[in-house]
């Protein structure tokens, strides 16, 4: 007995995947670096010590004297000494004079002119204390310093940066299908009998 079938065959579906990978590319150029240092600017200013010695009145103490200073003392002690004898002279021709009044004024004048003053004599330092002048002016040092900032021409550089990006393609590798097939299959009509 042969029995009506339907047969039915299908076939599915596929689908195809194609990718195509993402191409990255980064690039980092090195900086451009210029750096400057100027150098600083350094002044010294120096005023010198100054140390005066004056030691005139020690070499006049020990009769070391200049000669200018001889010369003027000279002529001082002749101008006084002419003075008192102008006087002494003035005074003896007085006493001269007036010799009636009495008195032996020429031994007198004769002793008296011929007698030197009294010599005194005391402790005495050579050279006398004090007479070097010490002057000292200390120095003076200025010292300016400039310093100067650094000069910075640094240029960095940007990042080279490529990117591909990837694909996927996506398609229809294998069509879907359905095929329905009928066996024994029998149409009974009226008076007659097809296969289908």
């Amino acid at each position: 007995m042969q029995l009506p079938q339907i047969r039915m065959t299908s076939q599915t579906a596929k689908i195809e995947l194609t990718t195509q990978q993402p191409v990255q590319s980064i690039e980092q150029p090195p900086a451009e670096l210029d750096l400057q240092q100027p150098p600083a600017e350094l002044t010294i200013e120096r005023t010198p010590a100054q140390l005066t010695i004056d030691q005139t009145k020690a070499r006049e103490d020990m009769d070391l004297k200049h000669i200018s200073k001889r010369i003027e003392e000279a002529a001082q002690q002749g101008y006084e000494d002419w003075l008192s004898g102008l006087a002494r002279v003035a005074a003896d021709g007085d006493e001269l004079m007036m010799i009636e009044n009495g008195g032996d004024p020429i031994p007198e004048q004769a002793k008296r002119n011929s007698e030197g003053p009294e010599l005194e004599f005391n402790i005495g330092w050579i050279p006398s204390a004090g007479s070097v002048k010490i002057d000292y002016v200390p120095g003076k040092v200025d010292i300016n310093v400039k310093t100067n900032p650094v000069i910075n021409n640094t240029r960095p550089q940007k990042p080279i940066h490529n990117y591909q990006p990837g694909k996927v393609n996506i398609s229809l590798k294998q069509q879907p299908s359905l095929t329905i097939d009928f066996v024994n299959l029998k149409y009974k009509g009226i008076n007659y009998e097809q296969e289908i």
